[in-house]
This record gives C-alpha cells, sequence and structure tokens, in this order.
C-alpha cells in the first residue's frame, strides 16, 4: 500500500506540518500540509477517512501546495498513522495546535 504512495521507497525526508484549527462551535478542522510532491496526496487523505472515520477534503494552497482537510481533531492519529506507513518520520512530523 505504501509503494503506491511513495514513488521513492523511502521515508520522506520533507517535514509535514498537522494543525488544528477552530471552526463554528467547538468542531476542529485538522490539517495537514507540507507532504512531499511526489506522494498521491488524494489517496493518503481516502485513507485517514476511512482509518479515522471522519469527512476531509484535499486543498489547494499556493504556499503549502496540497493540503489535506480532516474533520475534529486528529493529530494524533495522523501523526500514527504517517510514521506507521512510513510516509514520514516521527521527527519529521510537527503538531501545532492548542
Amino acid at each position: 500500500l505504501e509503494e503506491a504512495w511513495e514513488t521513492r521507497g523511502a521515508a520522506s525526508e520533507e517535514k509535514g506540518d498537522v494543525r488544528v484549527e477552530q471552526s463554528n462551535g467547538k468542531k476542529g478542522i485538522t490539517t495537514i500540509a507540507c507532504l512531499a510532491d511526489d506522494l498521491d496526496v488524494k489517496r493518503i487523505c481516502k485513507a485517514f477517512k476511512k482509518n479515522f472515520s471522519c469527512n476531509g477534503a484535499v486543498q489547494k494552497d499556493e504556499e503549502a501546495g496540497e493540503v489535506i482537510q480532516l474533520s475534529g481533531d486528529q493529530r494524533t492519529n495522523v501523526k500514527a498513522f504517517l510514521c506507521d506507513q512510513e510516509i514520514c518520520h516521527s521527527e519529521n512530523v510537527v503538531l501545532h495546535g492548542f
């Protein structure tokens, strides 16, 4: 499964920024930015949605490129998933938020 996400084969050296932003009410949005360009972001988003039972989308951003948005606070789930699937190293995933 991880081979389809990454063409290089080894874990990415890029830093992944995982943030939580407050939306209306008490719900939050988790955003995952700065993933490597050679990753299939749509497929990763689909895996996040299935594993975490949440809604999500891929947005285009001028600065960060493609950004994954997930509903709810999924920071710890995202970091664990990215490390387990060897998409990013643990020290390269930065968690931001409250």
